[in-house]
């Protein structure tokens, strides 16, 4: 472009400016070319609904963008880095919100057979999907995964483990209180009712109704007596 033609461009633009037509297209243009806007916090709550209900490895990209409101793929790195560093966050946000009252369950009940039984009833309240989907994000959300998604499975797995370690600090609790014999194997007990746990979030994501599960409940708390009197072994 010669000079004489970006002159004439140029005058011509300050023209426009003073009539204020150019100054409100290019206002327009701008936005039009900037990404989509989007709602961060409402962003990740879809993310782990898509999450919770898929699994990690099954939702793509292309499903997230969607569920965020049709996100660039640009604004969706910008905004969470990766697809794991997501679902990081994701699992965080579930462990602060849909795993705080089974966590809660635990603690508040008066003795340690009390908190067992509520925290499971807690948990069939929470898998049987009232208004999220069905299951366990913790236990479904990241198994059998591919090499690459190691990472996921670890944190999933780690994250288990911790919701084990807390029930046996409960029963320890009981155990200094006086409501759980001293003798007790902690560790099989919690890992029975860790199996439980699991157990319904599986029987809750293939359609077992929320009166069945409570009836497994049901079963597992009659066990306590016969878990609790079985020693320790040396």
């Amino acid at each position: 472009m010669d000079f004489c033609s970006i002159t004439y461009i140029t005058m011509t633009r300050l023209n426009l400016a003073r009539q204020g037509v150019y100054s409100d297209n290019y206002l327009i243009m701008s936005r039009i070319g900037r990404p989509r806007e989007f709602d961060r916090d409402e962003a990740l709550q879809r993310a782990m609904e898509l999450f919770w209900g898929h699994g990690y490895e099954a939702t793509t990209l292309a499903d997230l963008q969607r569920a965020m409101g049709r996100i660039t793929a640009p604004s969706f790195y910008a905004a969470f880095g990766s697809k794991e560093a997501l679902f990081r966050e994701v699992v965080d946000l579930y462990t602060q919100t849909h795993g705080a009252p089974v966590l809660e369950a635990l603690i508040q009940g008066s003795t340690a057979r009390a908190s067992i039984e509520r925290m499971l009833r807690a948990a069939v309240n929470q898998v049987c999907g009232h208004g999220t989907p069905r299951g366990c994000l913790m236990v479904l959300g990241g198994i059998n995964c591919t090499p690459a998604n190691k990472g996921v499975e670890d944190l999933l797995r780690k994250e288990r483990s911790r919701r084990e370690k807390v029930i046996r600090q409960r029963l320890r609790r009981g155990v200094a209180d006086g409501d759980t014999p001293s003798n007790a194997d902690l560790t099989a007990i919690s890992s029975f009712y860790t199996t439980v746990v699991d157990g319904v979030t599986l029987q809750a994501r293939d359609g077992a109704s929320d009166k069945k599960l409570q009836t497994v409940v049901d079963e597992a708390m009659a066990a306590w007596d016969s878990l609790t009197k079985r020693r320790r072994k040396s």
